[in-house]
């Protein structure tokens, strides 16, 4: 299997490491080219222009879930010609009663190609088979409730 790592770095910017007086910001590098700001979510202190942890998981099921729907559209014959979408990710308690994503609400928007269209159950099915196939959201099964809207 491919080694699909990233690089974090962060500094302490303050005197000393002491209980809410740090920053949580930090960089992470992708493949050494692409570097992203990233700190706490807003509610916990985190600078709003950052991405944070919380948003970078419901991206990556946003991005797998719509890889994984483009694959399975070309081996249906399904001329897409564009894909959209708007994940949200919800914060709250799991059942051990511990903070985490408790739901990602996936909202995809696919256009077709002019004269090609497929109907709601068509649709709602190849959803749910790339829901099924999509490694992130595997990966999240047990942990996560996942909505496609």
């Amino acid at each position: 299997m491919s080694d699909l790592a990233i690089q974090l770095h962060w500094q302490r910017a303050e005197p000393a490491l002491a209980a809410g007086h740090y920053s949580n910001a930090h960089r992470v590098s992708f493949n050494a080219h692409h570097d992203l700001e990233v700190d706490a979510a807003p509610d916990w202190g985190g600078d709003p222009a950052h991405t944070n942890p919380e948003q970078a998981l419901a991206s990556a099921l946003s991005s797998c879930h719509m890889m994984t729907f483009l694959a399975l559209a070309a081996k249906a014959g399904w001329p897409v010609a564009g894909y959209s979408d708007h994940a949200v990710a919800y914060l709250g308690k799991n059942p051990r009663g511990q903070m985490s994503v408790t739901r990602i609400d996936l909202h995809p928007v696919v256009r077709f190609d002019a004269g090609f269209a497929v109907s709601d159950d068509a649709m709602a099915e190849m959803q749910d088979r790339a829901h099924r196939y999509c490694f992130i959201a595997n990966t999240l099964a047990d942990t996560v409730e996942i909505n496609i809207c």
